[in-house]
């Protein structure tokens, strides 16, 4: 019978900086529906380009935007960015990057708008603030992707409810194949409700006691 020699391989180790901790989570689309905490969330890399979600302790994931939905949320932004200059007492933050976090639900919870409005944002950065959580919105935005309406219209519309600081959320819904973009907007009545919508359609105008003195024509063209 004859024998099978096996090659020893040699182990190399690499001497770690105590410091240094686990790596980080990469996160990927892999990951919907995945349960994950609020630590490790907050610490991973993220697959540039998507978007990720912590929605009651599970990783939700989007892909990309269109050029249809970018073009919305930049002349949005630029509105917006142009009302914050004007009247800073109003607003003086508008960012695509934030994370709402959501209180007294029994998992973490921070959705992600398109866009978010702020009142009183520090202007130079606390040194003991890290999180998204010391800061929170007075106005979200999103923007329907046609594979995902649910998220905006349904699921947000009960998150940015609950988010105590948030006064308004606004729905820009751009598939109308012929352009036609239209606006559902939701005001709170009290701390934790809506009032009844209200539908602006391609060309109306809107304006609102959150932001005395802006005045928005549902028309990116316009």
């Amino acid at each position: 019978m004859s024998s099978v020699k096996t090659k020893t391989r040699r182990r190399l180790y690499v001497e770690a900086d105590p410091g240094d901790g686990p790596p980080p989570l990469r996160l990927s689309p892999a990951w919907a529906g995945r349960d994950i905490s609020l630590e490790d969330f907050e610490n991973a890399d993220y697959l540039e380009g998507w978007r990720f979600e912590l929605i009651d302790g599970r990783v939700e994931v989007s892909p990309p935007p269109s050029p249809r939905h970018d073009i919305v949320a930049v002349w949005i932004a630029k509105r917006l960015n142009a009302y914050s200059d004007s009247r800073p007492h109003v607003i003086n933050f508008v960012t695509p990057s934030c994370r709402v976090f959501v209180p007294r639900r029994q998992m973490a919870t921070c959705p992600q708008p398109d866009l978010a409005a702020y009142r009183d944002y520090p202007s130079r950065w606390p040194p003991q603030m890290f999180s998204w959580q010391d800061v929170q919105p007075i106005l979200a935005v999103e923007i329907i992707s046609p594979r995902y309406a649910n998220k905006d219209l349904v699921r947000n519309v009960t998150l940015y409810r609950e988010a105590p600081s948030v006064r308004e959320y606004w729905i820009f819904d751009p598939r109308d194949r012929a352009g036609r973009l239209t606006l559902r907007v939701y005001r709170k009545r009290g701390a934790r409700s809506w009032q009844r919508p209200i539908d602006v359609p391609f060309g109306g105008t809107y304006t609102t006691p959150l932001l005395p003195g802006f005045t928005l024509v549902v028309d990116p063209t316009a």
